[in-house]
């Protein structure tokens, strides 16, 4: 008889286990999985988006480009292909938001660790005086790992092209002086489709937190 409970106990247990088992994967089927929007001009401020584009409702993505990063390399999307990156914009002179930007840039790169999916890229607003030498001295006064993360300069109408029409990222147009740009503090998350996902404040640390919690979010998008 004790023998007989004994196996309707295991027979239990072993029940109550499949069951839990059953319940969890039926839950996780029925919760719909948590994504990230996908930005395009007319979801984003007015003031940083040009007037003819700020009716664009779908297919945004960012222009391609070729510029020079830190060890005079040329870097196009065909760097980025299949990656995820973060995009920000910044001049190696300047006093305010750029240290503190560059800061948190280098924290997000201490954080992704050894992830390779995942690629960082800094565009300079001053391309007259971010040379490659400029960059490379930057870049090694920060702690820039040169295989992550690329501080590009290049053709400023291209730079102020990609600031304000692809990533959003700017105030006003150039007018042609030394820094005439008004660049945001935002970084700017983008997909393997070029697509953009998330805009975070790159001066504020709750917003990085923000901004490794959306990553893992589109990086397991991609494992589905």
């Amino acid at each position: 008889m004790r023998s007989f409970f004994g196996k309707f106990k295991l027979f239990g247990a072993v029940l109550i286990g499949v069951s839990g088992v059953i319940i969890y994967l039926f839950y996780n089927a029925l919760t719909p999985k948590e994504l990230l929007p996908v930005y395009t001009p007319a979801m984003v401020n007015a003031e940083l988006v040009p007037q003819e584009i700020q009716h664009v409702r779908k297919y945004h993505t960012i222009s391609n480009f070729s510029l020079t990063n830190q060890n005079g390399q040329t870097i196009t999307q065909e760097n980025y292909k299949d990656k995820i990156y973060i995009a920000d914009f910044f001049f190696t002179t300047c006093p305010t938001i750029c240290p503190i930007m560059t800061k948190n840039m280098a924290l997000i790169q201490q954080r992704l660790g050894n992830d390779n999916e995942v690629l960082l890229l800094s565009h300079t607003v001053t391309p007259e005086i971010d040379s490659v030498a400029q960059l490379k001295k930057y870049a090694i006064e920060k702690g820039v790992d040169d295989s992550r993360w690329n501080l590009v300069t290049g053709d400023k109408k291209q730079i102020y092209e990609l600031a304000r029409k692809s990533y959003l990222a700017v105030k006003t147009d150039g007018d042609g002086g030394p820094f005439d740009m008004i660049h945001t503090e935002n970084f700017i998350l983008v997909d393997k489709e070029k697509r953009i996902r998330g805009f975070y404040d790159g001066t504020n640390t709750e917003d990085i937190d923000q901004l490794m919690t959306d990553l893992d979010i589109l990086k397991a998008s991609y494992k589905d």
